[in-house]
């Protein structure tokens, strides 16, 4: 039987148990449940309010772009972070002991947190499909679209967060990821247009996949007529899927140098020493 083989299937299982171990603990689910009632709570309030330049509803037109930026938080702050905490509690080194055991410690933790991507998003959707009005208008070519920009979201999001959680010397330090994050969550266009922010902020926001993601998502589930509060007035796919991919590539090429040269560092005095500097601190 070939090793690389098995260890894929033991981290699908791995990942699996995890996911599977989420739904059923009262902490993980709070955590997925609350920020999404806190953005439904949010955009009912924002219904009333109006696309500038259309009868559609700022609530309803928030939405999707909600859906693309939670992709990118939960792939991103979800990897990294499992991926430090497991560093510190020598987690990861338990793994790199095993026969290509960091393989399947990788592809479980993917799995997992992609399947907590994924729980956020119909947990989201499913309610506002009933809450707002104007939703998934286009049919079938909506539904795949917005299965090619999840899966391109989870693409980009997911290699950039083993990067960053390899590169985190410790669970603290994740704060310091949050900060750019949501920055660009309040230049992204995704609670107002982006078309009403200063020139300079629009070019930085397109320069991350977060506004993409957000782009895409309206492309699939808003009418046609709101596409005019967008830059060009146009949707533009094609940018959506060059850019998503361009995202991707960097994190799939950058992600197995940074998590090799994570791994050949870890050793137990490593860990041991972390550990205690831990300790220190609750002491």
């Amino acid at each position: 039987m070939n090793p690389l083989n098995t260890a894929a299937r033991a981290g699908l299982r791995r990942g699996l148990i995890e996911f599977r171990q989420t739904l059923t603990t009262k902490e993980d689910l709070a955590n997925l449940i609350i920020p999404t009632l806190i953005f439904l709570v949010v955009m009912i309030f924002m219904r009333g309010a109006k696309l500038p330049g259309t009868d559609f509803s700022l609530g309803s037109a928030t939405v999707p772009s909600v859906l693309g930026a939670g992709v990118l938080f939960s792939g991103l702050t979800g990897m990294a972070g499992a991926l430090s905490v497991e560093r510190e509690d020598g987690t990861l080194l338990r793994a790199k002991a095993i026969p290509n055991g960091m393989l399947g410690y990788l592809i479980g933790r993917v799995v997992s947190v992609a399947c907590g991507a994924l729980l956020g998003i119909v947990v989201t959707l499913v309610p506002s499909l009933f809450l707002f009005d104007g939703l998934a208008t286009g049919g079938l070519a909506s539904w795949l679209t917005l299965i090619w920009v999840l899966v391109l979201g989870l693409l980009a999001a997911l290699p950039l967060g083993a990067v960053f959680g390899s590169l985190a010397g410790s669970p603290r330090s994740m704060g310091l990821l949050m900060i750019p994050v949501m920055g660009l969550g309040a230049i992204s266009g995704i609670f107002y247009p982006i078309t009403a922010l200063p020139e300079w902020l629009q070019y930085v926001a397109q320069a991350f996949p977060m506004y993409w993601l957000g782009l895409g998502m309206r492309s699939a589930l808003l009418p046609d007529s709101a596409v005019v509060v967008e830059i060009t007035q146009s949707w533009r796919s094609w940018e959506t899927l060059g850019v998503l991919v361009v995202w991707s590539v960097i994190g799939l090429a950058l992600a197995p140098i940074v998590l090799r040269r994570m791994a050949r560092r870890e050793s137990g005095s490593s860990v041991a020493a972390r550990r205690e500097k831990a300790m220190q601190r609750i002491g």
